[in-house]
């Protein structure tokens, strides 16, 4: 019995992705010298906001983050809905009194924005950010086993990405793996969690009841 369930945002609770690769490309690019690619940004990923930016800008990088959040901001009126099901999702977990947590790699400026754009921002009992220095979540993920005083197998990460697979595999929790997003690498999943990738929320709303 899951006691917290907790979730990644981007890719997973909405499709930001996309989003948020164009306003790091139309507001960071400026302040280096060239237009970065997608592969670059990608790269940077792990890192909160302020560490993306500070990993390809040298100089300026407080006017790039500003920018950045501005251009984030105004594109994220395009981004306003969570994949179908989340909420349902969300309503389950509450009802069966399971505590729902949001341990993210964003940083706390540009999750605001997000949660207020989505209309989430009272869903979760727990948030944790990501870092500027290094990717944390590991740390989270057992900070929060230690703040609820729970045992591994009452957590579990819902997560996009095979990383997150890997992270959980090496704090030795459940990782559940979203692959509903059309560019989702479901091959490279399942290679990894074979027992649980839920292509679609529906699927996952099954389990969990």
């Amino acid at each position: 019995m899951f006691k917290v369930v907790a979730f990644d945002m981007d890719g997973t609770i909405a499709d930001t992705i996309p989003m948020c690769i164009e306003a790091f490309k139309n507001s960071v690019s400026p302040y280096t010298n060239h237009e970065l690619s997608e592969e670059e940004i990608v790269n940077t990923f792990g890192l909160n906001e302020v560490g993306m930016v500070k990993s390809v800008v040298s100089q300026n990088w407080k006017s790039a983050i500003n920018d950045f959040y501005y251009q984030y901001e105004y594109l994220h009126n395009n981004v306003t809905e969570v994949f179908d099901g989340i909420l349902n999702l969300f309503e389950l977990l509450k009802y069966k009194k399971i505590i729902v947590a949001l341990i993210t790699g964003k940083g706390e400026r540009s999750c605001a924005i997000t949660l207020e754009k989505l209309g989430i921002s009272k869903v979760f009992d727990d948030i944790l950010y990501g870092s500027e220095i290094s990717p944390n979540k590991k740390q989270n993920i057992e900070y929060i086993l230690k703040k609820y005083n729970i045992s591994k197998d009452e957590f579990c990460y819902i997560g996009d990405t095979v990383q997150d697979i890997k992270i959980c595999q090496e704090v030795g929790v459940y990782c559940f793996s979203a692959a509903w997003q059309k560019t989702s690498n479901v091959v490279a999943l399942e290679k990894e969690n074979p027992y649980y990738v839920f292509r679609n929320v529906k699927d996952l709303y099954k389990y969990f009841k």
